[in-house]
């Protein structure tokens, strides 16, 4: 027979329980929904993102510059010593005829002495060590085996050097290799970032620097800070005749530029060599510490570690490449952790 009683209730802790846990649940998916729209960083949060990554990239890049410069300066060196080898060995080759020729007159004339027998079977410079045979020897003979013991020391000391710079080279195509994979990365990394953005957010940032730059650009056309040398003039007005040039890592013109191959791509336009790197150019000069002290066409570098050169403008501007996504164009010389200026 079927029971008819009610069903048991629950209790009242269970019901209390279960409803607080519904609640619970409630108000952590109405938290989470309206967290998820805060994930995404605001427009001025990308661009102090991607503009400190800029910055790393272009620290990366003036250490890329560097090791660059210094293969190019290894090849040329090593180049020198190779050309150097091959002569050296072709006057050893030579010297060593003009012995060989005397021996074979001398065996022909069964009168060969025992100096050139020892010279031709074994080294000179043993056969130098012994002072009894120099006796044995001519004048011309003697001449003869020191130039060639001379090339010899030379041509091994060579030899050393350039086996030297060979590894030298070797570590430095690695650390060339690496600094160009850090830039990439970075530049990577805020291009995602960049792309997290709608095309409005972009369209914004890239009026608010056009309205920037061309403020700039009115302030220099206002301004009238005493003029640099003739020759950093020119170099000055080379570098303005590259207005609107793209920024391209690693570029040093004439179509596209990186910070120190602006300038110094413009110095070489005006027949003066300065280093490539911006840290260098730091060094290239005589420093002005006081942004009062400095004349149109002065280098100016930016941040502790030097790693950002401009032009000076006058009236508080400069003229650079700022960094990858612009091209070169006046900006506030606020804008950057000034340094110093440097004169050339």
């Amino acid at each position: 027979m079927a029971s008819h009683r009610r069903p048991k209730q629950p209790s009242r802790a269970r019901v209390t329980v279960l409803t607080t846990a519904a609640a619970a649940a409630v108000a952590i998916s109405s938290q989470a929904a309206n967290a998820a729209p805060s994930e995404k960083p605001s427009k001025d949060e990308v661009k102090a993102k991607v503009d400190k990554l800029y910055e790393e990239a272009e620290h990366a890049t003036e250490k890329y510059n560097g090791a660059k410069e210094k293969q190019e300066k290894l090849q040329k060196e090593i180049s020198t010593i190779q050309d150097n080898v091959a002569r050296g060995q072709e006057d050893l080759n030579e010297l060593r005829d003009s012995i060989g020729l005397a021996a074979a007159a001398q065996y022909r004339t069964g009168s060969i002495d025992s100096s050139l027998q020892l010279f031709l079977s074994s080294d000179p410079d043993d056969y130098l060590d012994k002072a009894s045979t120099l006796d044995q020897l001519s004048g011309q003979q003697v001449e003869a085996l020191r130039k060639i013991q001379d090339k010899q020391r030379e041509l091994a000391q060579d030899r050393a050097e350039a086996t030297e710079k060979l590894k030298d080279l070797a570590s430095t195509r690695t650390e060339l290799g690496k600094n160009k994979k850090e830039v990439q990365a970075k530049l990577a990394e805020a291009q995602r970032l960049l792309n997290t953005l709608t095309a409005a957010e972009k369209a914004a940032l890239a009026a608010k620097e056009e309205r920037a730059s061309r403020s700039s650009a009115d302030r220099v056309q206002l301004g009238d800070a005493p003029a640099g040398s003739g020759r950093v003039m020119s170099a000055y007005q080379a570098a303005q005749s590259k207005l609107g040039s793209p920024y391209v890592y690693g570029a040093s013109g004439p179509s596209s530029f990186d910070c120190s191959g602006l300038t110094s791509w413009a110095f070489a336009q005006a027949g003066v060599s300065i280093p490539r790197t911006s840290q260098a150019q730091a060094n290239a000069g005589t420093r002005i510490y006081s942004q009062s002290d400095l004349k149109v066409g002065d280098l100016v570098i930016f941040y502790g570690d030097l790693h950002h050169v401009g032009f000076y403008a006058g009236n508080g501007q400069i003229l650079h490449a700022p960094r990858t996504g612009t091209v070169v164009r006046y900006e506030s010389i606020n804008n950057m952790p000034f340094q110093f200026g440097v004169r050339i």
